[in-house]
């Protein structure tokens, strides 16, 4: 008999968790506190609520990984993202200018591409391919309200939920698997941990407030040319990105660290922020009034933190047929855009293994070793770099402050010899993208001889030779930018 499946939550990681598991004939009910979408995806971006997913409306892009995952596995769903608008923007067209023009193409190269659309438009066309697969239906306007376990030969199981729906009394909805895919706001750790579930966690800052703005295109203006000017980049006291998205529309996300107590609380302001933006070359000539208006206030988004959860303790599961998939179990800071990716590639994990075992024990230990195979690495890297941007916005607030040695030489790996080498040979970009777009490790190419090999070569090459693979300066200083806006230091 084919299993049931109970998915809890219906975001990018549930939607994402029925398209792997829609298969083998399984009956899967996806159960959503909110209601279902509009008619279009216009309308969706204006007025559908989503409250339980408060990223809804900030920038999104799907990395090369997922985008390969959808055109292979779910190529009908790759053809509605596209005819809904969805911009897929090729790797030679994301790569740096200085290397367009003797550029060689590798058959590996259709695998990094982005795709970018606003957040509505994912989940909207996602859900319209979902609603076509077969053994699916979708439970809207409906809240879970207990988890409900039985415990036996020293094992916890995970049997039903209790639902809540808006027009009827409570009801039990069985399953033979039960998926949290309900966020990064999830409470249904918490109501395992009261039950007496056993949830490791750990936790890091993230360290930013993440600030969102949309616009949209002209009658009669494009984007601006993709050239040396950087549409993303780190100033110390801020982040910056340039989403593109469907439609003509577009939003920048300006992150601001925690510490700058005075500015974060200012860049909420549209006034604000758009002064912060015509501030930076690479966002400027993006929101120029001639090019675009301003469709959004300024959406923010806080208490952000990188959390990794494990329902494994001493190689023994610590509930069975239960998994949490996506920002329920592993949370990343969204400033680098792995979030809908990883939830999408953790629940075809899911799927993978539930495929090739029905021993639910085994099930639970594979899920957690293939999590931490395939996804650990990409979690702690963030982890690491999120802590050094944390010092570093602490010191840009020390009058007169020198960094050490070691912090010199690790700006001056990535400024000089990073930064450069990728800016002029093919294979060295090649690789440090796939890690980017999580087709590799993050530090596979520091592994590779020959890649590291030409890093250290520009490394010690001196400036004066490499001056023109330097980017032109992203934007004003601290102290700047904060006199330019009225904000006192």
């Amino acid at each position: 008999m084919a299993e049931s499946i109970v998915i809890i939550g219906a975001g990018i990681a549930g939607l994402g968790s029925a398209m792997a598991l829609a298969s083998k004939g399984r009956d899967i009910t996806i159960v959503d506190r909110d209601p279902p979408p509009p008619s279009n995806v216009e309308t969706a971006f204006e007025t559908w609520e989503r409250k339980g997913v408060t990223q809804l409306r900030h920038s999104h892009v799907f990395l090369g990984c997922l985008v390969t995952l959808i055109r292979k596995k779910h190529p009908q769903l790759h053809a509605m993202l596209r005819d809904a608008g969805a911009r897929e923007i090729t790797f030679e067209e994301s790569m740096p200018i200085s290397l367009r023009p003797n550029y060689q193409k590798s058959e590996d190269d259709i695998d990094m591409a982005f795709l970018f659309s606003r957040r509505t438009t994912l989940e909207y066309v996602m859900r319209n391919y979902v609603e076509t697969l077969p053994g699916v239906r979708f439970v809207t306007n409906t809240r879970v309200k207990r988890i409900l376990t039985t415990r036996e030969k020293g094992n916890t199981t995970v049997s039903s939920v209790i639902i809540e729906r808006d027009d009827t009394a409570n009801e039990e909805l069985a399953g033979d698997i039960i998926i949290d895919a309900t966020g990064r706001n999830s409470v249904i750790v918490d109501a395992l941990r009261e039950q007496g579930v056993q949830i490791d966690e750990e936790k890091s800052p993230a360290g930013i407030l993440y600030f969102t703005r949309h616009y949209r295109l002209k009658p009669g203006y494009d984007e601006p040319p993709r050239d040396s000017t950087p549409g993303a980049g780190d100033l110390g006291y801020i982040k910056f990105g340039v989403f593109a998205a469907d439609n003509r529309h577009f939003s920048i996300t300006l992150a601001v660290p925690e510490i700058e107590n005075k500015l974060r609380a200012a860049t909420v302001d549209p006034s604000i922020f758009d002064a912060i933006c015509m501030k930076i070359p690479g966002t400027a000539r993006w929101v120029d009034l001639q090019r675009a208006e301003p469709v959004t206030k300024v959406f923010g988004m806080g208490n952000l933190f990188n959390v990794w959860r494990r329902f494994v303790q001493n190689n023994e599961p610590t509930i069975l047929n239960f998994f949490a998939v996506g920002d329920s179990a592993i949370r990343t800071n969204p400033l680098y855009g792995r979030g809908c990716s990883s939830a999408v590639l953790h629940a075809h994990l899911l799927a993978d293994i539930l495929n090739s075992t029905s021993d639910p024990r085994q099930r639970a230990l594979d899920f957690d070793k293939m999590a931490s195979r395939d996804l650990r690495p990409f979690w702690n890297a963030i982890v690491k770099q999120d802590l050094g941007a944390i010092r570093r916005a602490q010191n840009e607030q020390k009058s007169g402050y020198e960094p050490r040695w070691k912090a010199r030489m690790i700006k001056s790996f990535a400024e000089d010899a990073v930064g450069p080498a990728t800016r002029s040979d093919l294979s060295v970009y090649r690789a440090i993208m796939k890690g980017f777009h999580m087709l590799e490790t993050p530090t596979t190419w520091l592994k590779n001889p020959m890649i590291i090999g030409k890093v250290l070569l520009t490394w010690a090459t001196p400036k004066s030779f490499k001056s023109a693979l330097y980017p032109p300066k992203l934007g004003p200083d601290r102290a700047e930018m904060l006199s330019s806006l009225g904000i006192n230091a």
